[in-house]
């Protein structure tokens, strides 16, 4: 079994059975990075969370573009750029703007295109993923 496989699984894991309710009017924007990992969670994210649209991007550039292209409802932290930050290690995907940034620099950009409003979620645990982004979800009006 290849890694990518086993993070999947924690992360479908990390959703119970339980109902939810429909998200699909919602958006969701995701830093992290590996690409690949990027491209299975939107196949299996949007059916767990009520099928909101989920974006994944693994540099600044396209970060940045999508911060500014519109609003988002959250923006999540994927757990490898999490834990990149908890060992001060460099976030893959930066850019000369953002090289050395942890997620306290990135948050603040966050919330400069977004609002103070904007629910960043940032875990190191692939089974909270899930969990973390319905909670959120639930607390937008």
């Amino acid at each position: 079994m290849n890694s990518r496989d086993q993070l999947s699984r924690e992360i479908i894991a990390g959703g119970d059975q339980t109902p939810v309710h429909d998200n699909s009017s919602k958006c969701i924007l995701s830093r992290g990075c590996d690409p690949d990992m990027g491209r299975r969670a939107m196949e299996f994210l949007p059916p767990l969370l009520g099928n909101p649209q989920v974006v994944s991007v693994t540099n600044d550039d396209e970060f940045i573009t999508a911060l500014q292209r519109m609003k988002w409802s959250v923006v999540l932290f994927a757990p490898g750029a999490c834990r990149y930050d908890a060992i001060q290690a460099p976030i893959p995907g930066s850019r000369l703007q953002t090289h050395g940034w942890g997620l306290e620099d990135y948050r603040k950009l966050v919330r400069k295109h977004q609002g103070n409003q904007i629910q960043i979620i940032e875990t190191t645990d692939e089974s909270e993923i899930v969990p973390r982004l319905l909670k959120a979800l639930r607390n937008i009006t």
